[in-house]
C-alpha cells in the first residue's frame, strides 16, 4: 500500500517569478503527465496550475518515486538548481491540503469561486489521459464534496472581498432590487469597469461617459451599455441612480453644487455615488447632500477588510468540516489495506461452513465491522493471527500466515 503526496509551489511558498517559470498551460500539462508518470514510477498523478499555484498530487507505493517525480518535473521546466520554495506533504496532511485547495480555504482570496473550476479541469485532464486511478479519483471526488459542504455550511463566499464587488453590494443594500436602476460610469478605470459589469449582470441599465467619446462608445459596446457625451454630464446626471467615477482627472468632476442641482431635479430620490478615483473626483462635501450616499476608495477598502476578516473566521469553521471529510477518506484508504485479509477470511469461511453453519454468520459480521472501522480490522486480525499461532504451537502444526497487506 502506498501514500498520497502533494508537492509544488504556491503564493505562500514562492514569489511570482518562480511560479511563472513552473506554470503549465493545458497543452504542456497533457504532454507532461504521461512522461512524468512513466519515468517516475508513480502510480497516479495530477497537475494543478493556476496563477497562484503549481502543484502535483500523486499516489505512489515508493517515496523514492516522489523524489524522482519532482526532479523530472523541475528538469522539464528548466529549474533544477533551487528547491527552497518547494513544499511536500504526505498522507493525511497531503489529503487535507488537497481538500483545502479545492474548498478555496488555501486561496489568496479565501472563498473565491474560480478554484473549483480550475480544480475540475485539472482533474478532468489527468483522468482523460489515464494519469489518475482508483485512489486519486476518489480523492478528487471527496475533495469536491468537501468543497461543497464548506460553501453550504459556512459563509466564506458570502461577503464581497474586492473593491468593485463591494461597491455593488453596497448598491444592493441601498436600492434593494437593482433591475430598474440606471448606472452611469464616468471614465474607463479598471475597477469602475468591473463594478459596471457586475451591475449590468444584475439587470441594471448602464451608461458610459468619457472625455473621449470614442472610448465611451467602445466600452459601451463591450459592456452592452449606452455611450453619453461627457460635456452633457450635468444634463443627464439627475436621471441616474448609481454613479461610478473612475478617471485620472486631477480635479473634482462632481462638485457639491452640481449634485445639489441634480438631486433637486430628481425630487431627492436616493443617489449612490462611488468614487474609485485617486485623487478623488467627487467633492467630499457631496456626501452631506440629502439622500446622497457617497463612498470613496478608502470607504470601500474598509468594507472589503471587514468582509475579509469575516471570511477568515468562517474559514476556521471550514477547516473543521475538512478534517471531518479527511478522516472519512483516510478510513476508506485504510480499508483498502484489509481487502487481502477479507478475501482470505471469505475463502476460509467457505471451507469451514460445511462443518459449522454458524461460521459464515459470525465471520461476515466481523467483515462488516472491519469495513466500517479499519481499526477494528487491525485488532481482529491480530487476535486471529496470535490465537492461530498459539494453537499451532501447541499442536505442532506449521502454517504460513498471511499478513493484512497480503504479503
Amino acid at each position: 500500500m502506498g501514500d498520497i503526496y502533494a508537492l509544488g509551489v504556491n503564493f505562500k511558498t514562492a514569489p511570482v517569478e518562480v511560479r511563472e517559470r513552473l506554470a503549465c498551460n493545458l497543452e504542456e500539462t497533457k504532454k507532461l503527465l504521461p512522461i512524468l508518470k512513466t519515468e517516475s514510477g508513480v502510480e497516479e498523478l495530477c497537475i494543478l496550475s493556476t496563477c497562484n499555484r503549481v502543484e502535483i498530487y500523486a499516489y505512489s507505493s515508493l517515496e523514492s518515486n516522489i523524489e524522482l517525480l519532482l526532479a523530472l518535473f523541475l528538469k522539464e521546466k528548466g529549474i533544477e538548481e533551487d528547491r527552497k520554495h518547494i513544499f511536500l506533504y504526505k498522507g493525511e496532511q497531503a489529503v487535507f491540503h488537497v481538500f483545502k485547495v479545492a474548498s478555496s480555504l488555501d486561496s489568496m482570496v479565501v472563498g473565491e469561486p474560480q478554484i473549483v473550476a480550475q480544480f475540475k479541469e485539472s482533474f478532468g485532464t489527468a483522468r482523460q489521459l489515464g494519469a489518475t486511478g482508483k485512489i486519486l479519483n476518489r480523492l478528487f471526488e471527496k475533495a469536491l464534496r468537501a468543497s461543497k459542504r464548506v460553501r453550504l455550511e459556512t459563509g466564506i463566499s458570502r461577503n464581497a472581498v474586492s473593491v468593485s464587488y463591494a461597491a455593488v453590494e453596497l448598491a444592493k443594500k441601498i436600492f434593494g432590487d437593482l433591475k430598474k436602476a440606471k448606472v452611469l460610469l464616468v471614465g474607463a478605470g479598471e475597477m469602475g469597469e468591473l463594478a459596471a459589469n457586475y451591475l449590468k449582470r444584475l439587470g441594471c441599465q448602464v451608461f458610459i461617459t468619457n472625455r473621449t467619446y470614442e472610448k465611451a462608445l467602445k466600452l459601451s459596446q463591450e459592456l452592452g451599455g449606452n455611450a453619453l457625451r461627457f460635456e452633457e454630464l450635468e444634463d443627464y446626471l439627475s436621471s441616474m441612480d448609481i454613479v461610478i467615477v473612475s478617471t485620472g482627472a486631477k480635479n473634482y468632476i462632481l462638485t457639491e453644487n452640481i449634485v445639489k442641482r441634480a438631486m433637486k431635479q430628481r425630487n431627492y430620490e436616493p443617489m449612490f455615488l462611488i468614487d474609485i478615483s485617486v485623487p478623488r473626483n467627487i467633492e467630499p462635501s457631496v456626501g452631506d447632500v440629502d439622500e446622497v450616499f457617497l463612498y470613496d476608495i478608502d470607504d470601500l477598502k474598509e468594507v472589503v477588510e471587514s468582509n475579509l476578516q469575516d471570511r477568515l473566521k468562517e474559514a476556521k469553521r471550514g477547516e473543521i468540516i475538512l478534517w471531518d471529510e479527511v478522516k472519512k477518506f483516510m478510513n476508506w484508504l485504510e480499508s483498502l489495506k484489509i481487502e487481502p485479509l477479507i478475501l482470505k477470511l471469505k475463502e476460509r469461511t467457505r471451507e469451514m461452513e460445511r462443518e459449522n453453519p454458524y461460521v459464515r454468520r459470525l465471520v461476515f459480521r466481523a467483515i462488516r465491522e472491519m469495513k466500517r472501522n479499519p481499526e477494528a480490522a487491525s485488532i481482529i486480525f491480530r487476535i486471529f493471527n496470535e490465537e492461530v499461532k498459539d494453537v499451532n504451537r501447541r499442536e505442532g502444526l506449521s502454517y504460513v500466515y498471511n499478513r493484512a497487506d497480503g504479503t
